[in-house]
Parts: structure tokens; sequence; C-alpha cells
């Protein structure tokens, strides 16, 4: 089985050069200008145990939002096209993913049908890093992704008052269910109707 994809986005804002192997060993290499956000994508390829390499060159210099965008989008696109005809998998996952004061559930679905419910609320805080990740932007990743991905995804904070825990909870679990949902565990698509 060869659940591999590879992925480049060119826009007038962006340019993204991305790689992942959904049964690779959880080795990444992200590279978006935004440390954060490497920090936070590198979360999703060790915890999900893909390999992911990630080289992005955006309009930082104007904001943080089109990078973080357009990296969403393209993994997500290479989730989905890495899954191919999805026959196999385990398709659903969910979990509580704790980090210290944080604590944040997460449910998902390898569907084909993108929706998202996103009830995080965030503590006021300043943006993270530099280049400023603005923390909002998290929900914007995650959305953008699952869309891409064709993924239905509902995202609950439990508890957390530390933002960067809150956000890195999210990341981490969103991985670690995308481990459990793309596992091969028989033959057949997993759906009544035959596709997913």
């Amino acid at each position: 089985m060869n659940r591999k994809s590879v992925r480049q986005r060119v826009t007038a804002e962006t340019f993204i050069d991305l790689f992942v192997d959904l049964d690779g060993s959880g080795r990444t290499e992200v590279s978006t200008g935004i440390p954060f956000y490497d920090h936070m994508l590198s979360q999703v390829g060790k915890h999900g145990g893909f390999d992911l390499n990630i080289v992005a060159k955006g309009d930082i210099h104007i904001d943080t939002h089109h990078t973080v965008e357009d990296v969403a989008i393209t993994l997500g696109e290479a989730v989905r096209e890495a899954l191919g005809d999805k026959a196999g998998v385990r398709r659903f996952a969910s979990g509580l993913y704790p980090l210290d004061e944080a604590l944040v559930e997460i449910a998902l679905d390898l569907s084909g049908r993108p929706f998202v419910v996103w009830d995080v609320t965030m503590p006021e805080c300043l943006p993270l890093g530099n280049p400023p990740f603005d923390p909002q932007l998290a929900e914007h990743a995650v959305s953008s992704f699952a869309t891409a991905a064709g993924v239905t995804l509902h995202v609950t904070l439990k508890h957390g008052t530390n933002v960067h825990h809150i956000v890195e909870a999210v990341f981490k679990g969103l991985g670690r269910c995308l481990r459990d949902a793309v596992r091969i565990e028989g033959g057949d698509v997993p759906s009544t109707k035959g596709v997913l």
C-alpha cells in the first residue's frame, strides 16, 4: 500500500511544497516561516505517525494568515489524496487530549463530507511567537485542513487557561485521531454506500 502524497500550492501569496506518508514513522521537517505553526504541524505528524515534510514561503511580512491557511489546505488535500478510496480504514476516531491544565476533546470521521464544529473559547492572549501566530488562526487552520481533507471534525475545549497549551492539545489530538482513523483494519470501504 502506498499512502503517500506530494502536493504543491502556488498563489500570489504563498508557495508550498508538501509531502506526507500516512504509513511513516512520525518524522517531520516543517518550515513555514512561522515557528509556532511549525511546532503545531510537527505535532500532527509526530502524533499521527506520519512522515511530513513542508516548506512554505508566504507573505508573512503582511500577515501570517495566508501562509497558515494555504499550508492547512495543502495538507488536507495531501491527506485526502493519500487515503485514496479509503478501503479498509477505521474511519472514525475520538479522544480526550490533555496538556497540563488544558483538556480538548476531538472526534472525527473520514466521511468525505467536510463539516467542522469548533467549540473552543480562547482566553485573551497576545499572539504567540515571532512572527506572531494569532491563536484565533488555530480554528482557521483546523477548519481549512478538515474542509480540504473531506473530514467531519468536532473540537471541544473541556478545560484550559493557557492558550499555548490549548492550541497544542488541539494539534496533538488531531494528529492522534488521524492516526487512529486512517489505520487499516479491514479491506472494504467502511460505508453502507460503498464509497467515502
